[in-house]
């Protein structure tokens, strides 16, 4: 474990969400290469905290290029025992709005190439154990309670729970895809996985907050609504960041420092 550069929260920034407070940047080099960027490691209200940028601080990495694995695994490396991670989202509900805040509880997975497994079997980088995780209660429930008192204490629009689709990207749906996953899920996003079975996989807790930045574009004949383009998403996003960053902050202060989930205990009936 790495002493003089801990923490014990880690935060995501999403699409346009590439800074945070102030404190010490330096790199890491893990397993699986080198995180999506430096990470920066500061402090607020006692809590110690590393914050990395998903796409990079200039957004140079698409979704599909993330290094998942090495973003993970270097919050594990920092002694980090829950992560908040924002994303932004397309409403793929007409109720749904732009502006609205959602607290993922489940999620329907559409990548396909991602390495998404510390657990490789005989080629484990760091473990040659193979694992079968559940996926039951991936999102903390501890964390998304207090995410949820938070944000009703801070008037935000709300959605407290809803299904979180991942496609790979960088591409948006087309127009029969995205009614279709309109049938499945509440909203869609290309990043949220395999973030969250990484973090289940090295036992540590995530939250996931989506913003939602626009409607997909199977809602196009709905009234006023255009099909997404990335300008919107990230207009979107921008209009919000600071909302979202009190939100955190919130977060931050209101959390326990002992843990009262069951995140942690995920590998110990998942060994084959």
């Amino acid at each position: 474990m790495v002493k003089k550069n801990s923490a014990e929260i880690g935060i995501i920034g999403g699409s346009g969400f590439y800074q945070f407070l102030k404190g010490k940047e330096f790199s890491i080099n893990t397993p699986y290469g080198k995180p999506s960027d430096r990470i920066l490691v500061g402090e607020f209200w006692g809590r110690k905290f590393a914050f990395l940028p998903r796409h990079g601080k200039k957004h140079n990495l698409p979704p599909h290029q993330i290094p998942y694995r090495a973003n993970i695994y270097a919050f594990f490396k920092l002694g980090i025992k829950r992560i908040i991670a924002p994303c932004a989202v397309g409403s793929l509900k007409p109720r749904i709005k732009p502006g609205d805040f959602l607290l993922a509880d489940d999620f329907i997975d559409f990548t396909r190439q991602r390495k998404n497994t510390f657990y490789d079997g005989k080629s484990g980088k760091i473990s040659k154990r193979v694992f079968h995780i559940s996926a039951v209660n991936a999102f903390c429930p501890e964390l998304r309670n207090l995410a949820i008192k938070t944000s009703l204490k801070l008037n935000l629009p709300l959605r407290k729970k809803g299904k979180i689709l991942v496609i790979e990207g960088p591409r948006f749906s087309t127009i029969s895809e995205s009614n279709f996953f309109r049938k499945l899920a509440d909203v869609i996003n290309m990043t949220a996985l395999p973030e969250i079975t990484l973090a289940r996989e090295l036992g540590m807790c995530y939250l996931n907050i989506s913003l939602v930045t626009d409607y997909d574009v199977g809602l196009k004949r709905e009234k006023n609504v255009k099909p997404v383009t990335a300008k919107m998403v990230l207009k979107m996003f921008k209009k919000n960041s600071e909302k979202l960053k009190e939100l955190i902050l919130e977060i931050l202060k209101g959390l326990s420092s002992e843990k009262n989930c069951r995140c942690s205990d995920v590998l110990k009936e998942a060994e084959v």
